[in-house]
């Protein structure tokens, strides 16, 4: 077959397999199973091989020592220490309780590393305030959604991970280059949140006192030094973001077996349940699209994509554009962890022929897939949002468009404006 026939059979059965449903670690396998019968180079052991070779890394060991602290974070009391804290600082304003779900969303991002696991913590939280204090309930939930998108932007990033894995690049260099750009989207979350609350006459919380401010921070401070200590050793080279997985893991025990005292003994197989089920459905998907991954690199599909797109090598711009166009559309109809995975290796010999910085072109996708994470229909975190807030689907929809069309912007001001992650990178790493 030729180089333009295999990449239309690689997508046409990809997206074929997806739309009739079929689970998507098995989709991934049978694209690898089509992909080397089409080459003629069929042979089932190695497609096992290629499946235990993709889950055997040293790597992607950070992405369930995350999942675990962050499970030990959501039963221990961690998030609400941090929320109880951002809203004594925050209650008092206008639509207050709205930038608490923004700063403890970004707060929480330093923790976990997961946006559905920052939606189902603090939306269990602060969906429920919102609501008693007269906010909108379909605003509220969107807000959360919105917000929790800003966890696998700021390290540590499970989504970062992955895409250091797959595309051999440094995951450290990767989680700094997020700092600054999650930063903006806080901050333009909570520009149009302003308008939002006066346009709908939000609520104005009571002032909380210096005392008060400063009980909650005490409550909050073991929770608030945890990012420092994985972002600063991460940064400082202390230890690799593998191991920061595991510190945060047992940083996160101490604090809230021993500290907090919110969990027993009893309540840990329940804990370790919850991470062993996200972390199966997470690394089933990592092994199969990695053996997927190797499929496509023994087709030489990235090289005749390379080929087929080199004329827009030359215009860096158009180049992202087109790209970015393409990941929109895969984000709607993909999960993330398989969307990086896949295509990752496929378009990481294309951007380096343009010139692109590929911790710079990691980030730009990492964003852009995880803006797919709130659209529908696959949106990961819309159903999330559904479940926590006990709202329809079509409902959170029509709320979150305003909050989507922003973090679209900010996507595109970092696809116009490099040096907006490039710059601050030059900072963060030596």
């Amino acid at each position: 077959m030729s180089g333009n026939e295999l990449i239309l059979l690689f997508l046409g059965i990809l997206f074929l397999l997806l739309f009739i449903g079929v689970p998507i670690a098995f989709t991934l396998l049978l694209v690898a199973v089509a992909l080397l019968i089409a080459i003629g180079n069929f042979d089932p052991q190695l497609i096992a091989q290629s499946v235990i070779f993709g889950a055997n890394s040293y790597t992607l060991l950070a992405i369930p020592f995350f999942i675990l602290a962050g499970e030990i974070m959501s039963y221990g009391g961690i998030s609400r220490r941090i929320v109880d804290f951002v809203a004594s600082l925050f209650g008092h304003v206008r639509g207050g309780l709205g930038y608490v779900v923004i700063i403890a969303s970004t707060i929480f991002a330093g923790l976990s590393g997961s946006a559905v696991a920052d939606a189902a913590a603090l939306g269990a939280i602060l969906i429920p305030m919102m609501v008693q204090m007269g906010y909108d309930k379909a605003t509220s939930v969107a807000l959360v959604c919105a917000s929790a998108i800003i966890a696998p932007i700021i390290p540590p990033s499970i989504p970062m991970i992955l895409f250091g894995v797959a595309g051999q690049v440094s995951i450290s260099r990767l989680f700094m280059s997020g700092i600054v750009p999650g930063l903006i989207l806080a901050l333009s979350l909570m520009t149009i949140w302003y308008f939002i609350a006066r346009k709908n006459n939000y609520p104005v919380g009571q002032k909380a006192s210096p005392e008060q401010v400063l009980k909650a921070f005490k409550g909050a401070i073991f929770a608030l030094v945890m990012p420092l200590i994985i972002v600063g050793g991460i940064r400082f080279g202390i230890f690799t973001p593998t191991e920061a997985g595991a510190i945060a893991v047992v940083y996160a025990f101490i604090i809230s077996v021993l500290v907090y005292k919110e969990i027993n003994l009893k309540e840990i197989p329940q804990v370790l349940t919850a991470a062993a089920r996200t972390t199966g459905q997470v690394l089933l998907v990592a092994a199969t699209a990695m053996s997927a991954a190797w499929v496509i690199t023994t087709a030489s599909l990235p090289q005749k994509i390379v080929t087929t797109l080199s004329g827009l090598a030359e215009a860096k711009l158009m180049l992202l554009l087109v790209i970015n166009v393409f990941l929109l559309f895969l984000g709607m109809v993909m999960d993330i962890t398989p969307a990086i995975l896949i295509f990752t290796p496929i378009l990481i010999p294309l951007i380096k022929q343009a010139g692109i910085d590929p911790i710079y072109f990691g980030l730009i996708m990492t964003l852009n897939l995880v803006i797919g994470l709130i659209t529908p229909p696959v949106g990961t975190v819309l159903y999330v949002g559904c479940g926590v807030g006990k709202i329809n689907m079509a409902e959170l929809v029509r709320k979150i468009l305003p909050f989507i069309m922003v973090e679209f912007i900010v996507l595109l001001l970092l696809i116009l404006f490099p040096r907006l992650v490039i710059a601050p990178l030059g900072w963060l790493v030596k």
